[in-house]
């Protein structure tokens, strides 16, 4: 896809570029699918990718809805959906900025929404810095998963009564 202004360049693993619209919520996009991406999923494909002015920049339908993926809902997903197949696993990642983030309700709302889906969910909010991070970390929902862009090498871990940092 190109437009006459084509804004945030993103380059997929096939080589493929596409360009969101300019802003912050596309920069972070494009860390996570550049950075994100082959750091802890490598190998997947995107298989949805929104953005704000052209709601599907990338949209693979049909391998959404093998998976069991009601991709009439798709936009209410995440912002981002990536499928690791040698490991069966979806990683729905909501882009952390104004109070986009992967809440208890939204968790459950997923969770209920993708009960026919036949891979494993991993539920991943991103957040440019930390201190956007600390705005919403008490609200992050359990069992789920925090990548912190500015400090890439590590992810924390939402598990149970206590939480991990990688």
């Amino acid at each position: 896809m190109c437009m006459n202004n084509p804004g945030e360049p993103l380059k997929l693993v096939s080589g493929e570029r596409v360009y969101l619209m300019p802003g912050i919520h596309s920069s972070l996009q494009v860390t996570i699918v550049e950075q994100f991406g082959p750091r802890y999923t490598a190998g997947a494909a995107v298989l949805l990718l929104g953005d704000v002015i052209n709601k599907f920049v990338i949209f693979e339908r049909q391998r959404l809805e093998r998976l069991g993926v009601p991709v009439t809902l798709s936009s209410m997903l995440a912002d981002i959906i990536l499928y690791q197949e040698e490991k069966n696993w979806l990683y729905l990642i909501k882009v952390g900025t104004a109070l986009r983030f992967m809440s208890h309700r939204r968790k459950q709302e997923l969770e209920k929404l993708l009960e026919r889906c036949t891979a494993e969910i991993v539920y991943v909010s991103v957040f440019p810095n930390f201190a956007a991070y600390q705005r919403y970390a008490m609200h992050v929902a359990w069992g789920s998963h925090v990548w912190i862009a500015e400090i890439p090498e590590h992810m924390i871990h939402y598990n149970g009564n206590l939480f991990l940092i990688e």
